[in-house]
């Protein structure tokens, strides 16, 4: 199967598979548009924090940056939405949670310079002159054309918080499932002693846990195990148990010049470079290794570009997993390239053929992680089992943001948030 397309139709092609955008029910960090890609949110000038900024701190900013593959600039505003727990979008009026009126306009963009594939690169900081932000929350920024302000063009998520809870987590292997084999477990306890107007933690708090940035496997906890003053303890629950997983792969296509870490093969067909990653196996049933990765991100550089926003290239990258076909399952990529979404672009296609999962995808040089996810018909849930396999050793990330909803309140606080990481 020949999965290399020119550049004009791969855009074509995109815009027939991708699902529409969705105003209330798709609330999840994305892209809409075809020729959008190379998003990302990043907090604090760190790669590494969670996407989530400090209320009242005037040095605390977020940054989302993206590409249009494009000629020229387009004209893009931008709107805040204040979301639940859950990401649900909750009615709010602009003046509930922010000072100013609630539209922004793109204005920071560049060209591209030197390169085979023309785009223009934007960036959008929060807060800003235009948008400031008054209350702790999730937050969707949304993005759109200012001709068309219906259409969402792309939408990326993020949290304000206050920072009044302190959380104490901590990880063992030792689980209430299996000793030392294919499962983590989590413990924690959350801090109220300078947060405010939490008259009952027992129905007022939500906590949310995610494991490497992954939205599908997201644990909520709405009721604690137990309440020792000022102290909101949650231990010895079954949600709170992860499979394990396995360490994210990882490629580098940061020249086009010689292949990096993971490229089998460069080559050139216009109007496009394409590179062929060596073909994957699972790792189910071979013995676990550890590799330091990054759970999931991936960082746009090119090796000689000073630059590297405007001056990496995009590259058709071919992926493919060597494996039977897996009856009553779909294998999707994962990681931050894809968005965490399980959608048309992120699918792997069994080719029987050559007897493998193939896909292909343009993504802009750099260094990327990823692992391969299998969803059964029907579910949302993906599971790393069948194709990597699950191991108690593995190096995973997991992220805890506390919710407090007050009674009479009509949306939900973030007040804490914090990342344990196995070692």
């Amino acid at each position: 199967m020949d999965v290399r397309k020119p550049l004009a139709l791969l855009i074509v092609t995109l815009a027939a598979v991708l699902p529409a955008p969705a105003e209330v029910t798709d609330t999840a960090t994305g892209t809409f548009h075809p020729a959008f890609r190379t998003l990302q949110v990043t907090a604090n000038d760190d790669p590494f924090a969670p996407t989530v900024i400090m209320l009242n701190d005037p040095r605390s900013r977020l940054t989302i940056s993206f590409d249009e593959i494009a000629e020229d600039r387009r004209f893009m505003r931008y709107e805040l939405i204040h979301c639940d727990a859950g990401w649900k979008p909750e009615g709010l009026v602009a003046s509930e949670f922010l000072d100013g009126f609630n539209e922004g306009t793109v204005e920071d963009y560049d060209f591209s310079r030197a390169t085979l594939v023309h785009y223009v690169h934007y960036t959008i900081t929060i807060p800003n002159r235009e948008i400031r932000i008054t209350q702790p929350g999730n937050y969707i920024v949304r993005v759109y054309d200012e001709s068309d302000p219906d259409e969402t063009l792309l939408q990326a998520c993020f949290g304000v918080c206050d920072f009044t809870a302190n959380i104490a987590a901590g990880v063992s292997s030792l689980t209430d499932i299996d000793a030392n084999r294919n499962h983590q477990q989590l413990e924690l306890t959350v801090d109220l002693s300078h947060a405010r107007d939490v008259a009952d933690p027992f129905n007022d708090l939500k906590i949310v846990i995610s494991q490497n940035g992954r939205e599908d496997n997201t644990v909520t906890l709405t009721t604690p195990q137990r309440v020792m003053g000022s102290r909101v303890i949650y231990e010895h629950l079954r949600p709170l148990i992860f499979k394990a997983g396995n360490e994210y792969r990882r490629f580098e296509t940061v020249s086009t010049s010689y292949p990096g870490m993971g490229v089998e093969e460069i080559s050139f067909d216009a109007p496009i470079y394409n590179m062929t990653l060596y073909t994957d196996a699972p790792r189910a049933y071979s013995p676990y290794s550890y590799d330091s990765t990054q759970h999931g991100r991936f960082f746009v550089r090119e090796v000689s570009s000073a630059d590297s926003d405007t001056e990496a290239d995009y590259v058709m990258t071919h992926f493919s997993l060597a494996m039977p076909e897996l009856p009553g399952r779909d294998v999707f990529l994962d990681g931050d390239f894809v968005n965490r979404r399980f959608d048309p672009a992120s699918r792997m296609v069994y080719n029987r053929a050559t007897q493998r999962y193939e896909q292909s995808m343009m993504l802009k040089q750099g260094a990327y992680n990823y692992q391969y996810l299998t969803v059964r018909s029907g579910e949302t849930i993906g599971e790393t089992a069948p194709v990597e396999g699950d191991f108690y050793q593995t190096t995973n990330e997991y992220t805890v943001k506390v919710y407090h909803r007050p009674r009479g309140s009509r949306f939900d606080k973030l007040i804490g948030t914090t990342v344990v990481t196995t070692m």
